[in-house]
């Protein structure tokens, strides 16, 4: 199976550290992606662009996966987030029953398993973590703990293998961010915490 992907350095040394050098096809723009012939097309830089959407369209028949976590787009996506690559099971939404097969070829070449979920913002395992992000956000910012013993809090009572803090620098502030404004535009129970958005504020400064 032909695996052709289009990712930053970043984005690359995670895929291979998730899966090994392999046999895959590097894309340095989504032109070449989109013209370069596989079995599979994954855009680990995606963003929503009608002229990259049109650009990727063009590879309609085959199966793209796209690195997008919060919005609906006219491909099956995943959530490529740091440290998301390496699970066991991804999440994937938006695929279609016709690209089931050549889906199941793609998770056995790779070595991982695959669910299909609900076409929703953040899907499962992103929302979850970033609702829990954002209430740490929340406590620190009203005095009530620090970051660091927050993160220590949260390791030792439940077990994870990061604090909040910690999976917010991992992942990038910007993109938990991102993902709770779009669900507070939903529901006011997701409203980003004041001290997560002046941390954004000052990176996009």
């Amino acid at each position: 199976m032909q695996i052709a992907i289009l990712a930053n350095d970043d984005q690359k040394q995670a895929w291979v550290a998730a899966f090994g050098e392999g046999d895959w096809l590097w894309c340095g723009s989504v032109r070449a992606l989109a013209a370069s012939t596989a079995d599979v097309y994954v855009d680990m830089s995606y963003h929503k662009d009608p002229e990259r959407d049109a650009v990727l369209m063009q590879r309609s028949g085959a199966l793209i996966l796209v690195n997008e976590v919060v919005d609906s787009v006219p491909f099956a996506r995943f959530n490529g987030w740091n440290g998301f690559l390496k699970r066991a099971v991804w999440e994937i939404a938006g695929l279609s029953e016709e690209q089931r097969a050549i889906c199941d070829r793609f998770f056995e070449t790779i070595g991982k398993q695959y669910r299909v979920v609900p076409d929703v913002p953040g899907m499962i395992g992103a929302r979850v973590v970033a609702c829990i992000i954002n209430e740490a956000y929340i406590t620190a910012g009203d005095g009530i703990s620090s970051k660091e013993d927050i993160d220590i809090a949260m390791k030792l009572g439940t077990g994870y293998p990061y604090g909040p803090f910690e999976w917010a620098e991992s992942i990038g502030k910007e993109q938990v961010f991102r993902l709770m404004k779009r669900l507070a535009t939903e529901d006011s129970r997701y409203t980003v915490a004041p001290l997560l958005i002046n941390e954004c504020v000052k990176i996009q400064g």
